[in-house]
């Protein structure tokens, strides 16, 4: 296992790059720590999967270094890391059995063959192919083959990181909850450096301890799935995060006061003076709708999704979403729509601000 480090790294495809357009992945520098359960999150093409080769060593870094505890792996290829890495679509030796097929890694290395029978019959319980262990790979379906790649990059117990790139992408949706739920108890047991690409915030943030939110190759955000959803530290990941997303709307904020759409709406916090596009972010679940208070609305459509309903409604600001509980009525007089204030986040130029209390005279 190991800590990871990206240390001032940079990449671009193009040989002579001329400005941070070129690159397809912004500077960035951080830390993800031995034994930590991580998800790269974000819209196709953001950059996660370029990250994830750089980390295992398939694509050399334009700029900076990757570092394995005290190890600069920089230079280092794939196999000289000692990971494991799992693909978007299956790889697996047709010609082999599945009990083949997810001991080879454990053959390769020389490991004693007593453990190799236990490891592979351990592993094949948490992927569900018990009883198909002795079946060649060539007659099983996608779905079967993805389970035996997820597999073998499971085996072993003695790898620095296992990194998974969209690997549930052929999976079907019942198997996908079963295969993370067990990724999670794998983590826990053995406490492997995971590392989990994914667009999908449903798998980020039930895999992973610590979520990385990408968006056009730049990180914008490193966090627990509660501070993501709180707390966005750019719209982007209020917007991508959460469904429906959070709401944004341009607003001119004095002190502890919020102006948009002719309302003055409260704040939890007084605010520095902002220059540049300011705008207020709130998530539906903390908008309520009231009778003659707040930020004027229109009630355009009402979605039941079971547990909850989703008003979408427009307002002199912009479109604003609504959650109401399962069970809330909605009155014929929900004519204005009141946000929680200690729950409205301030952005300017796309990233949140601090509030002034603990501001101390920079804006985020």
């Amino acid at each position: 296992m190991a800590r990871i480090t990206l240390e001032n790294l940079a990449h671009s495809y193009l040989k002579a790059p001329q400005g941070d357009a070129d690159y397809a992945l912004k500077e960035m520098t951080h830390v993800w720590e031995d034994g930590g359960a991580y998800a790269l999150l974000g819209a196709s093409g953001c950059g996660k999967t370029t990250l994830l080769n750089i980390i295992s060593g398939l694509v050399r870094p334009s700029r900076g270094r990757v570092l394995f505890g005290d190890r600069d792996v920089t230079a280092e290829e794939t196999a000289a890391r000692n990971i494991a890495q799992v693909f978007q679509f299956p790889v697996v030796y047709d010609t082999m059995t599945v009990r083949d097929n997810l001991a080879f890694p454990l053959r390769n290395r020389g490991m004693d063959a007593a453990y190799v029978a236990r490891r592979v019959e351990e592993v094949a319980r948490m992927i569900g192919m018990e009883e198909a262990l002795g079946r060649r790979a060539k007659g099983l379906t996608a779905d079967a083959k993805q389970k035996i790649s997820l597999g073998r990059g499971m085996v072993r117990e003695d790898v620095n990181a296992i990194l998974f790139d969209e690997p549930l992408t052929v999976i079907d949706p019942h198997m996908k909850w079963e295969l993370r739920t067990q990724l999670k108890r794998l983590h826990r047991e053995f406490g492997h450096t995971m590392i989990y690409v994914t667009h999908d915030q449903t798998e980020a943030l039930t895999f992973a301890d610590k979520v990385v939110v990408m968006h056009e190759g730049r990180v914008v955000q490193l966090g627990a799935p509660e501070a993501l959803f709180e707390r966005p530290e750019h719209t982007f990941v209020g917007y991508f995060i959460g469904s429906p997303g959070m709401n944004f709307f341009d607003a001119k904020v004095e002190g502890a006061i919020a102006h948009l759409g002719g309302a003055a709406m409260p704040l939890g916090a007084a605010y520095p003076q902002l220059s540049g596009r300011v705008q207020v972010g709130v998530r539906p679940e903390h908008v309520t709708l009231s009778s003659g208070e707040g930020l004027p609305v229109t009630i355009r459509r009402v979605e039941d999704v079971g547990r909850h309903r989703i008003v979408r409604a427009e307002t002199p600001a912009g479109l604003l979403d609504i959650v109401l509980p399962e069970g809330e009525p909605l009155g014929a007089g929900a004519t204005h729509a009141r946000f929680a204030p200690d729950r409205v986040n301030v952005y300017r130029d796309d990233w949140r601000v601090a509030p002034a209390e603990t501001h101390r005279g920079e804006a985020a």
